[in-house]
């Protein structure tokens, strides 16, 4: 895959303000709408060795892996709520680089348009690489949804922008809690994701690409292979 917007490349040496702008360009960039085919489509993780960022992204094509490649890049930024993409963005970029097919769509372990400036790293990398993504998030980073989890199986819940959200107004849709698994009965559950649009995919079409490639776990299989290889 090939960059298609370096001057959007997160920088992991900028300050905060300028990080916070880029993201307001982002935001501006992106495109909150789209049905991507899943005929090929990637799963995006991260995880930590030490102070080196591992990132694992997975090919998934006929209900399997085809390709699997590695990136690792030195962490320079610490973890700051809502700028994500700063800490991770150099390691994740460098993997898709080695990728050599274009996906229908990408999936990130993280927030896309649920975000404080509607850019979260599913957002931003999407529009670096102007490839159709989505976030698949297994924490709530801001806004509000109408009810409390855990939520029956197959159940979707709208979360809203709420002044957290610097971009919308409040109550605005963002994107929806999403109950891919649930337990049958007892006192045990299983907590939802929260779907959101990247760039160049609609929120209620993120549903449907998560909801399409859910097999036996919480998370969508392309993003579940990532996720354990990177643990």
């Amino acid at each position: 895959m090939d960059v298609f917007r370096p001057a959007f490349v997160p920088d992991p040496d900028m300050g905060r303000d300028a990080m916070l702008s880029l993201q307001h360009r982002i935001r501006d960039a992106a495109v909150f709408s789209g049905s991507p085919a899943t005929d090929t489509v990637i799963g995006v993780d991260q995880g930590l060795d030490g102070d080196i960022m591992v990132s694992h992204a997975v090919v998934w094509r006929d209900g399997g892996v085809v390709d699997h490649v590695v990136a690792r890049e030195p962490v320079r930024t610490p973890y700051m709520p809502g700028l994500l993409s700063f800490r991770e963005g150099s390691s994740i970029i460098s993997c898709l680089e080695k990728v050599e097919v274009e996906p229908d769509c990408v999936l990130f372990d993280g927030s896309g348009r649920i975000h404080y400036r509607e850019a979260g790293l599913a957002t931003h990398i999407g529009v670096v690489f102007d490839v159709p993504s989505l976030g698949v998030a297994e924490n709530l980073l801001c806004g509000e949804i109408g009810a409390e989890p855990p939520f029956a199986e197959e159940r979707v819940v709208p979360v809203t922008a709420d002044s957290s959200v610097e971009t919308v107004a409040d109550g605005e849709v963002m994107g929806f809690a999403c109950q891919t698994r649930q337990y049958s009965g007892g006192s045990r559950h299983i907590n939802p994701v929260y779907v959101s649009s990247g760039h160049r995919v609609g929120g209620e079409e993120a549903v449907g690409v998560v909801r399409g490639l859910c097999g036996s776990w919480k998370l969508p299989d392309p993003l579940h292979v990532a996720d354990r290889r990177a643990s």
